[in-house]
């Protein structure tokens, strides 16, 4: 008996061991990350959005640049006009407007600066959705390394379960004075090894069932008034309490992986259920600039500020040309007259075509309009003043936001790391302690909850460390459009 106990304690150090550290799968963490930020720049929908948009906002430059079209007028007379050198048969006229000097000009000018502005919108799209995949990668990981964990502690409550039965089958024979047909297999089955097959399975299951026989039949003959046989009793239920909440937990995990799988396959426009690439190990980012220089760079670099600042220059260059449109337009022309031969004339222009050069210029008299597209302009410059200062304090929150979950999280990953050594080194003396003189099994369980609880808290402050700097990152624009 006690070499089936040395045993399975030795398979626990086992599973324990393996629960503290993983082998890296061989995917190069930063690479595989990387494939996909190039992947959701050029298929994510949202980010061809903004440049389809961007590139069509170009193709207003040549628009407003360009001149208006020419006027070309003719006129035919159903019965020719009698003149003093001829007849006159039609007349044709062509103009040319030209706008007051540097109205074009400013024109071009707000068209190209509005070209800028939806070019860091575009900006803007794609460090979203490249911050949108690196969170929901590391979400991937931190999901994936859960279940992890939760699987290889759902082989240790399993270990601590056949300790748990073979000490109780123990205190049985102590107690009853003779082995009873319904007790002997559980002994050999646990005897078995430390990881459950299809048959050590059904051997622990046997052992479980007979370990029941037992209990019932020591309940019948008076053997039961023992109080380690109670507590016995009492450990293997909540040992089966547990195992139930860790199956739950992973099934939850697995369905959460399954929702946060389509989200990042939706970034990347591929089909919902695309098989993604985490590693086994998560390497922590570094940031490429000083704490102290971040929040001069947010706003210094972020393209919402940028897009902003292309505005308000847009609607100066818009406050120009509304000006110039106040002034008088001018135009050019030419008027042709077709002449024919009269008879009855005798002067040397009879049959000559009539030839006169033509001058035209508005006259803009009926100023409210243009006064109106002043107003405009001016509030709209005031309007957008306004939003500059409301973004640049919302990325000022964002900036402490992201500095918090930062700071929290470089924190807190020290902490866990020396808590879950801490709480792995206890777990290990009292199994040593519990396999050879009895320690108590709820002490052993509440020491692997805290364990389990320290693992999990560990892996998601590294991803909410990488995360934080994901963030920081996103609002210091460091990710540039390929």
């Amino acid at each position: 008996m006690k070499s089936s106990l040395k045993a399975i304690s030795v398979s626990i150090l086992m599973v324990i061991a393996l629960n503290g550290g993983y082998a890296q799968d061989g995917i190069p963490v930063r690479d595989s990350l990387f494939s996909y930020l190039e992947m959701a720049a050029r298929n994510n929908p949202t980010v061809l959005q903004r440049f389809s948009e961007y590139k069509a906002s170009l193709q207003k430059v040549p628009q407003v640049g360009a001149l208006n079209d020419p006027e070309f007028q003719a006129g035919v007379f159903i019965q020719p006009m009698e003149l003093v050198e001829g007849r006159q048969y039609a007349d044709f006229q062509l103009m040319q407007m030209f706008p007051w000097f540097g109205t074009l000009r400013a024109a071009k000018d707000e068209m190209s600066l509005m070209a800028k502005a939806k070019y860091e919108q575009f900006r803007d799209a794609q460090l979203q959705v490249f911050y949108d995949v690196q969170r929901t990668w590391f979400e991937l990981y931190r999901i994936n390394k859960e279940k992890q964990i939760s699987e290889k502690n759902m082989q240790l409550l399993k270990t601590i379960e056949r300790l748990a039965i073979v000490r109780f089958t123990t205190s049985s024979l102590g107690a009853g004075g003779s082995t009873s047909p319904s007790m002997s297999p559980a002994p050999a089955a646990l005897q078995q090894g430390g990881q459950p097959g299809p048959g050590g399975m059904q051997s622990m299951q046997g052992g479980q069932s007979q370990s029941g026989a037992t209990i019932a039949s020591s309940m019948q003959g008076g053997g039961m008034g023992s109080p380690s046989q109670g507590g016995s009793l009492s450990d293997l239920y909540r040992i089966q309490i547990e195992t139930g909440e860790l199956e739950n937990s992973i099934a939850l995990l697995e369905t959460l992986n399954n929702t946060v799988l389509a989200r990042f396959n939706s970034y990347l426009n591929r089909p919902a259920q695309s098989p993604v690439r985490v590693p086994d190990t998560l390497i922590s980012d570094t940031l490429a600039i000083s704490l102290s220089a971040i929040r001069d760079s947010v706003l210094r670099n972020n393209p919402m500020l940028g897009m902003l600042t292309y505005e308000q220059q847009s609607l100066n260059a818009k406050q120009k040309m509304v000006t110039r449109m106040g002034l008088p337009m001018f135009g050019i022309g030419i008027d042709y007259s077709l002449v024919g031969k009269n008879e009855m004339s005798t002067s040397s222009m009879n049959g000559k075509d009539m030839i006169m050069p033509m001058f035209r210029l508005s006259l803009p008299v009926y100023r409210q309009k243009y006064n109106a597209l002043k107003t405009e302009a001016g509030l709209l410059k005031t309007a957008t003043g306004q939003n500059y200062a409301a973004t640049a304090n919302s990325l000022q929150t964002e900036y402490y936001q992201a500095m918090q979950l930062y700071q929290d999280a470089k924190r807190r990953i020290a902490l866990y790391s020396g808590q879950s050594l801490l709480a792995r080194k206890t777990l290990d003396l009292m199994l040593v302690s519990f396999s050879t003189s009895g320690g108590s099994l709820t002490d052993i369980l509440r020491i692997r909850q805290q364990l389990l609880d320290y693992e999990l808290k560990s892996i998601g402050a590294i991803t909410d460390y990488n995360t934080g700097i994901a963030w920081l990152k996103r609002l210091m624009a460091f990710y540039q459009a390929n």
